[in-house]
């Protein structure tokens, strides 16, 4: 029995392998590794240690199992370690390249009547038991309402629907210098991209979505809008974003923003609905729709009734 169920472990394995093989052979991501600066100078070759990571999670192993303690790999752990933090390597270049061929690949397998999107958010990276990490800093989970050590994941990516892709990413530290617990430890060529991404750690996390968004629509890939969360409601922001694509995101109610509504300035969620049809209860949508004036740009609100997931006072919609 041990030896049948050895045998059905090593096929599996053996077909997850050559499934692996075949994605990197398809995607050429060999060559797009050479093409981002990642290239061998010593020892093993990057596409080795490269596909040596990339199969852990599908054979259920994490690091320690799958690098350090494996000894059939063709190189030591050292090796896997000075790969990944190497300042040199443009991970982002990477990441995106091979994205924008899957992109592609995707795009020939759905119609031209399905939307696709871009989609940026954020999310918090907890290191609570870190002390020494490099650009550590307390940021504030507004979900959870406390506070930690970690960093914050800005992500920017593409989605049909069905499918999502990331194309690109910012690791955040904290733009106020008192609230960072670890600076930068290392002296690097300031022309290296380590040296950039740690400059951009350091700044806003909003400072940068609209070269993320141009550098993407820049590779070809097609969207017809972006959506954002409402932490990303600014009228600044949206107005920037909205150069490069029409904005979707669910509006805020902020006491300092106003808009033109009636000849007189009015928040935007408290503008009230043009029609006064009731929807029944439990319906989640309101269709109706109206027109405001804002920092001489034009936009469209449209109001969603929410009944079920955020009791709101009376006459607050939602602006979308």
């Amino acid at each position: 029995m041990n030896h049948t169920q050895n045998y059905l472990e090593q096929q599996e394995a053996k077909r997850l392998q050559d499934r692996i093989s075949s994605f990197l052979d398809d995607f050429k991501v060999g060559t797009l590794l050479a093409g981002s600066g990642i290239r061998k100078l010593r020892g093993a070759k990057p596409l080795a240690v490269f596909t040596a990571i990339f199969a852990l999670p599908f054979g259920g192993l994490n690091f320690s199992r799958g690098i350090v303690e494996n000894r059939e790999l063709g190189f030591q752990k050292d090796t896997a370690y000075e790969f990944l933090k190497n300042p040199r390597y443009n991970w982002r270049k990477f990441l995106l390249g091979l994205v924008t061929v899957v992109v592609r690949f995707m795009d020939v397998l759905t119609t031209e009547q399905r939307e696709k999107v871009l989609i940026i958010d954020d999310s918090t990276y907890d290191r609570s038991r870190s002390k020494v990490v490099e650009l550590l800093a307390w940021v504030h989970d507004h979900n959870a309402n406390r506070s930690f050590k970690g960093f914050k994941l800005m992500t920017l990516g593409w989605s049909d629907g069905i499918s999502f892709l990331p194309l690109d990413f910012i690791l955040c530290s904290s733009s106020k210098a008192s609230k960072r617990l670890q600076g930068v430890r290392k002296e690097m060529d300031k022309r290296c991209c380590g040296y950039k991404r740690r400059v951009e750690a350091m700044a806003k996390s909003t400072e940068h979505l609209e070269t993320m968004v141009k550098r993407v629509l820049a590779r070809g890939i097609r969207a017809d809008y972006l959506l954002m969360d409402s932490w990303f409601a600014f009228p600044a922001l949206l107005a920037t974003l909205g150069k490069h694509l029409p904005v979707i995101c669910m509006g805020k109610d902020m006491p300092k923003v106003f808009c033109r509504h009636q000849g007189g300035n009015t928040c935007p969620m408290r503008i009230p609905s043009p029609t006064t049809r009731r929807c029944a209860p439990g319906a989640s949508t309101r269709p109706t729709s109206c027109s405001a004036l804002y920092r001489r740009l034009i936009k469209r609100l449209c109001y969603i009734e929410n009944f079920i997931l955020v009791p709101r006072p009376q006459n607050l919609w939602v602006a979308l």
